[in-house]
């Protein structure tokens, strides 16, 4: 090697260690797995006290976006005022578990962001749907799994999702929908049928023609909704067109939290639904502590845990549910009270007001002012005007002394 060679060579060596040493000095030395961290800089938003302690974090993204929807919400409320809600809602849960769900575009992956997103579904479904029930299934290695079956307990469907998971294999949105659609074809007449997809692949494997597949769902009266964690597919939005649902992707976990929480209040009911049709319930009474019976559920001997049927006699261990044995649907009294609080609400409004700051909010029947943070309380927790129920307790008073 010569002379002039070496040179060269040691000249484009040290242009390149500087080139390097500047990266480094633009970002203060860091790995990568620094910068991302750096660049969120979440130990800014802590403070502390006078004491030292450290102070809550602010939540004021977390509050306008609050605001955001329950503004949202009234503007849709006021559209659709006469449309009639599902009260008993059957919903399946797709989960795709395919190598796809393995990605880290989602930190820490898709599969992780996806199951904890799910958690907080499921416990805020039950909340606003008491009488209705969800079962989850799982798609990996081209393969449709029943992982719970329609039921009415969070913590069951939550401990069955969170001892499954793993990625793997290819995902096969033809074979999930031929097992959903089979399992919510033997749902009586005024359940309404829904099926909510959570896809991360870009592609799917199937054994046959997807678009027949597509039809029996359409023909079932299932409403089919997906929420894609990758980029847009056409048999995606194909499927829900067809049935009526709804097709998003998601740009990131905040805005993935926030379409599937869309999905977690009564959607509009489907015209051959909407008939008023009567449905036998029943209302058990809670077994004793000490007394001892057979679960029809599990099949195991339980003592002082469960209801009874007041039809058959028979023992369940939790509300709602369907008799075992008889087919009896069980309910509880205060179920069916949120049940139609939930389909019918607070009937308040929005308005300004002259003499209060900013927005606020009027219940038109007693007449009080609530700002809108205790409207959110309103809405999502209490499902009851506080001004009425203050109202109604007070008048047997008034009409006493009167």
């Amino acid at each position: 090697m010569t002379n002039s060679e070496r040179k060269r060579l040691n000249g484009e060596a040290e242009e390149e260690e500087e080139e390097e040493d500047e990266d480094d000095n633009l970002n203060g030395g860091l790995e990568a797995w620094e910068r991302s961290y750096a660049d969120d800089r979440s130990w800014e938003a802590l403070q502390e006290d006078e004491s030292g302690f450290l102070r809550p974090i602010d939540n004021s993204a977390f509050y306008h976006a609050q605001y955001r929807r329950r503004l949202r919400d009234r503007s849709l409320a006021a559209t659709t005022a006469r449309i009639q809600k599902g009260l008993i809602r059957y919903l399946y849960i797709v989960i795709d578990l395919s190598r796809a769900a393995a990605e880290m575009d989602f930190r820490p992956s898709r599969m992780a962001v996806v199951a904890k997103q799910v958690e907080a579904f499921v416990r805020e479904f039950f909340d606003q749907n008491p009488l209705s029930q969800i079962g989850l299934v799982t798609v990996k290695d081209g393969v449709a799994n029943c992982l719970t079956d329609l039921g009415g307990s969070p913590e069951s469907h939550i401990k069955a999702l969170m001892g499954k998971l793993g990625c793997s294999g290819d995902s096969s949105l033809q074979n999930a929908l031929d097992l959903v659609q089979g399992l919510l074809s033997q749902i009586p007449s005024y359940g309404h049928r829904e099926v909510m997809i959570l896809y991360s692949a870009l592609s799917t494997c199937d054994p046959g023609d997807i678009m027949e597949t597509i039809q029996k769902c359409k023909e079932s009266k299932i409403r089919c909704s997906i929420i894609g964690l990758s980029a847009e597919m056409f048999i995606c939005k194909h499927l829900c067109q067809d049935t009526g649902g709804s097709y998003s992707v998601a740009l990131d976990e905040s805005h993935f939290k926030e379409l599937i929480m869309e999905h977690a209040p009564p959607p509009p009911a489907i015209a051959e639904f909407a008939i008023a049709n009567l449905i036998k319930m029943g209302f058990p009474q809670r077994a004793g502590e000490g007394s001892i019976s057979i679960c029809s559920c599990h099949k195991e001997v339980k003592v002082g845990v469960g209801y009874t049927c007041p039809r058959c006699k028979a023992r369940v261990c939790e509300l709602p549910s369907d008799c075992r044995i008889c087919g009896l649907q069980l309910v509880s009294s205060p179920h069916l009270a949120r049940s139609r609080s939930t389909c019918f609400g607070c009937q308040q409004s929005l308005l300004s007001s002259g003499n209060k700051p900013g927005l606020c909010v009027a219940c038109p029947k007693c007449k009080k002012h609530f700002c809108l943070e205790c409207d959110i309380y309103i809405h999502e927790s209490l499902h009851n005007c506080p001004g009425c129920e203050s109202l109604r307790h007070s008048n047997p008073i008034v009409a006493n002394e009167g």
